[in-house]
């Protein structure tokens, strides 16, 4: 008999993975293309990233919207995943007014967890409910990945679909259900390790849980700080495509001493896809790929890019940003592709999310300019309009910029120790905005960056140094947690790491959510499971 499972690909996101793993179980995919395959599938998965309204109306758009509702309500063999679940509830605060399949009683509703960040990103475990049948697909003792802004809470009237529920601060929501043949998931099983491909397992074979710990049963579960390994990648001297590391954003090596020598070759640190998969079987959480090759100026050209992150998504089943070139442009034969063109086109070869940098900070000077009034053309309103604000992380550029007292500049201002002063002695800094690589600086400082990205749809910010960045001398803490304390989204600690107590450090003193390091990992001079064995004995999940 065939193994074959029909997959529902509306279009949104980074349906790859989900292929990816169910080719890996050895599935072959039929894809929907009208109504009839949907009344023919055996079972069904429909996996969804992105926001309500869109999955709403592109299901309508391919005529699928009540075929789906048809399917479900025969209680016929289907898999839900993130959106795939919000969808079979009736509505959505996230869009108010736009009806769901009504399959599942209930609203989805955006998560109240102040001061917690939002959305609530990354991997935290599931606690199993207690019912008349056993979870099929869950033992309770899984940790997967979850990222999302709305969340399905339990009611009265719900309450025999919940298979297991998640805590994410004072708030407990549901995480997946089941009934009958419908199984669904908030978590996405497909960015979730080799453990959630195996939930996909238990589906698609029918293989249910066997043994379950009591344990498992209504107990908290905690969100977890996240260790991202991050690639820079361009092009070296040669031509290959190859992983580097800057020293302050440098990326050549010092020849003879001398930093101005003609021979100065790119650091050559490796394969971008060999060592993605390298990161993934060591354990990183995610991996950023930060494009600064010189195929910039044709971003939907970019082939080398777009097959590194097609290769890396057929083994490595965790989330993929990738940063560089995510803007809109004119081609050399006239044609106008949009910033959203450009996101598409990397979510459909392996992306979760895309990272915007020097683009977000000319978005943002634009939005201070209006008095803050946002007009919904800008790249990162435009991809967080269709993916959702998670799928848009901005990576923030900044140098320090000293200055003798506060009253110098209308800029926020940071005191700095005594040991690090400028150098006039001044005991001040802001932290100014670069674009172009770090080589141009902009009137605008990072605080201004983060909120007004904030406000335009921004769900994830990736905080850099460049005073930090090569020198192995532990992040800028104090730095970091002013930008915490200045938006309700996650914030990722970037530049200066060099030993695993500096993860546990920036971890204990702000509320970063995640901690990214490049060449100590490249390089094997910290290995990242030693990072995760500290932060683990130190008491940090």
């Amino acid at each position: 008999m065939a193994k074959e499972v029909t997959l529902l690909d509306y279009g949104a996101g980074n349906v790859r993975s989900i292929r990816n793993a169910i080719t890996r179980l050895g599935f072959t995919i039929i894809d929907v293309k009208d109504a009839s395959d949907i009344e023919s599938a055996k079972k069904l998965i429909f996996p969804g990233v992105g926001a309500f309204k869109s999955a709403v109306e592109n299901l309508h758009e391919k005529r699928l919207f009540e075929p789906l509702k048809k399917y479900l309500q025969a209680n016929r063999p289907f898999f839900g995943i993130c959106i795939g679940l919000q969808l079979l509830f009736e509505g959505s605060d996230e869009n108010p007014g736009v009806e769901g399949l009504g399959i599942i009683p209930g609203r989805i509703t955006k998560f109240d967890v102040a001061p917690l960040s939002v959305p609530h990103m990354g991997w935290n475990g599931v606690s199993l409910v207690e019912r008349e049948d056993k979870c099929r697909v869950l033992s309770g003792d899984e940790i997967l990945y979850f990222v999302h802004s709305y969340c399905p809470l339990r009611t009265e009237k719900n309450a025999e679909w919940i298979a297991t529920a998640t805590n994410y601060g004072k708030v407990e929501f549901i995480s997946s259900v089941q009934r009958g043949n419908i199984i669904a998931t908030q978590f996405h099983p497909e960015k979730s390790g080799l453990t959630g491909v195996n939930v996909l397992r238990r589906f698609l074979e029918d293989d249910d849980v066997k043994d379950v710990d009591i344990k498992n049963f209504s107990r908290p579960t905690t969100l977890r700080k996240r260790v991202i390994a991050c690639l820079d990648v361009r092009t070296n001297d040669e031509g290959d495509l190859v992983v580097t590391k800057g020293d302050q954003y440098d990326v050549r090596e010092t020849a003879k001493n001398d930093p101005n020598h003609p021979d100065r070759k790119v650091r050559n640190l490796g394969k971008p896809v060999a060592l993605a998969r390298r990161y993934f079987e060591e354990g990183a959480d995610e991996i950023t790929f930060l494009n600064i090759t010189s195929f910039r100026e044709s971003p939907l050209q970019d082939s080398p890019m777009l097959r590194v992150l097609e290769e890396t998504s057929e083994n490595v089943f965790v989330p993929l940003t990738i940063g560089g070139g995510i803007r809109s442009y004119t081609d050399k034969t006239g044609r106008k592709w949009s910033a959203l063109d450009v996101a598409n086109q990397y979510f459909r070869s392996g992306a979760d999310k895309v990272s915007i940098g020097s683009d977000a900070v000319y978005c943002a000077e634009d939005l201070i300019s209006r008095s803050g009034k946002c007009l919904g053309n800008t790249a990162i309103e435009e991809i967080s309009r269709v993916y959702g604000s998670q799928a848009v992380v901005i990576s923030v550029d900044p140098r320090r910029v000293f200055v003798n007292s506060p009253k110098d500049t209308h800029h926020t201002v940071l005191r700095v120790s005594d040991d690090d002063r400028g150098p006039n002695g001044e005991q001040f800094c802001w932290y100014q905005c670069t674009v172009r690589g770090g080589r141009e600086g902009r009137d605008l400082d990072a605080h201004q960056l983060v909120k007004s990205c904030e406000t335009l749809g921004a769900g994830e910010i990736l905080l850099n140094c460049i005073h930090k960045d090569g020198t192995k001398s532990g992040f800028d803490i104090p730095f970091i947690e002013s930008i915490c304390n200045s938006v309700t989204i996650p914030v990722i600690a970037s530049s200066g790491a060099g030993t695993p107590q500096h993860f546990s450090e920036v971890f204990a003193n702000t509320t970063a959510e995640a901690a990214l390091a490049a060449g100590i990992f490249h390089r094997k001079e910290v290995p990242l499971q030693s990072v995760k064995a500290h932060l683990q004995s130190s008491g940090i999940p």
